[in-house]
C-alpha cells in the first residue's frame, strides 16, 4: 500500500514532453473536481482539461481557481446530462470534432442511491445510466481519439471510478435489471458491469490502460434524500473516522490511472493493483455484456 506521500510524489512526477488531454465526467463535485484541481496543479497548467457535467456555474468557479493555462493549453466545460445516451453520443461527436486526441478519459460521475427504478425516455434506469451505460457509450465513441494518443507513443488510459474488487456474479438473464430491479441489485450489478467493460475494452484495444478503481468510503457531502441527511448527522463521528476526503481519494485515483500499464487493471482505494479480485468469470459474461451494452447505448460499431 503506497503512502499518501508516495502517491503525491508519483503524481507530481508526471511531466510529459507533450500536452496531455484529459476528459472527465463528474468534474464539478467530489473526487472528479479534486482530480481536475490536482492534475492542473501537477502539470502546472500544461494540460488541456475538459470538464463534463451539468453545473456550468460550478465548473466556471473551479476553472477560475486552477493554475493559469500554459501556452497552447486550456480548460473548458461541456454540458451533458449523462442519463440519456443520445446526449452522450452527441457529446462524443463534439469532442471528436474539436480534440486532436485524448490521453485520459475519467468516469467519475456517479450516484449513491438505493432508490427504486426510474427509467429514462430510453428505457434505462437513471442510476444505471450514470453508473455504467454512459461510461460504456462515451468510452466506445471516443476510442478514435484514444487511439490517436496511443499512436503518438503517449500514455493513454481510461479510469472508471466505482467498485473494483466488489463484483457479484453477472445476472445474465436480466441484463439491465428490467425484470427484477432493486436498489441494491442496481448498485452491485453496475460494479460488475464496469469490471466487464474494462476487461473487454482492454482485450480489444492494445496499448491502452483500462482501469476500474474503488475509491472506498469518501465523504463528498453530496446532495442526499432527507433520511440519508439524518443518518449523516447521527453518524458524523463514525464518518469522520472511517471515511476519507475527496482530495485524498483523488490523489489515489489519479495514481491508479497514471501507474497502470496498458491492459486491464483493478485498483483499490489506495491505488494498489488487486489483480482479478472478484472479477466475473462466468462463461460468456464479457461477450454478453458487450453485446447488451452496444444495443442499449445505441452506439454504431461501423462508426469506428
Amino acid at each position: 500500500m503506497p503512502s499518501l506521500e508516495v502517491v503525491k510524489v508519483a503524481n507530481a512526477d508526471y511531466k510529459p514532453d507533450y500536452i496531455p488531454v484529459m476528459v472527465i465526467t463528474g468534474s464539478t463535485f467530489g473526487i472528479g473536481q479534486k482530480i481536475v484541481e490536482i492534475f492542473a496543479k501537477y502539470t502546472i497548467g500544461r494540460a488541456h482539461i475538459v470538464l463534463v457535467g451539468r453545473n456550468e456555474a460550478a465548473a466556471n468557479e473551479i476553472i477560475s481557481g486552477l493554475p493559469p493555462a500554459a501556452d497552447g493549453c486550456t480548460y473548458e466545460f461541456l454540458p451533458c446530462d449523462l442519463r440519456l445516451m443520445k446526449n452522450v453520443r452527441e457529446l462524443a461527436k463534439v469532442l471528436r470534432d474539436r480534440l486532436p486526441k485524448i490521453n485520459f478519459l475519467i468516469h467519475s460521475a456517479g450516484v449513491a442511491s438505493l432508490e427504486k427504478r426510474v427509467e429514462t425516455e430510453e428505457g434505462i434506469d437513471e442510476k444505471m445510466a450514470i453508473r455504467y451505460y454512459c461510461r460504456f457509450a462515451l468510452t466506445y465513441e471516443l476510442l478514435p481519439l484514444l487511439r490517436k494518443a496511443k499512436d503518438l507513443g503517449e500514455q493513454v488510459g481510461v479510469l472508471a471510478i466505482l467498485g473494483a474488487g466488489l463484483s457479484k456474479p453477472l445476472l445474465m438473464d436480466d441484463l439491465g435489471l428490467k425484470k427484477g430491479h432493486t436498489g441494491m441489485k442496481s448498485m452491485q450489478q453496475t460494479v460488475t458491469y464496469n469490471d466487464l467493460m474494462i476487461g473487454e475494452f482492454a482485450r480489444r484495444e492494445e496499448g491502452i490502460a483500462f482501469v476500474h478503481a474503488h475509491p472506498g468510503f469518501v465523504d463528498t457531502f453530496a446532495p442526499k434524500p432527507l433520511y440519508q441527511k439524518v443518518l449523516n448527522i447521527a453518524f458524523r463521528p463514525l464518518i469522520w473516522l472511517l471515511f476519507t476526503t475527496p482530495d485524498i481519494s483523488a490523489e489515489h485515483m489519479l495514481y491508479a490511472l497514471l501507474d497502470s500499464k496498458p491492459g486491464m487493471s483493478l485498483r483499490n482505494r489506495y491505488g494498489d493493483d488487486v489483480g482479478k479480485k472478484n472479477y466475473p468469470t462466468a462463461e460468456g459474461a464479457q461477450e454478453a455484456m458487450w453485446a447488451h451494452s452496444v444495443k442499449e447505448t445505441g452506439v454504431v460499431e461501423d462508426n469506428l
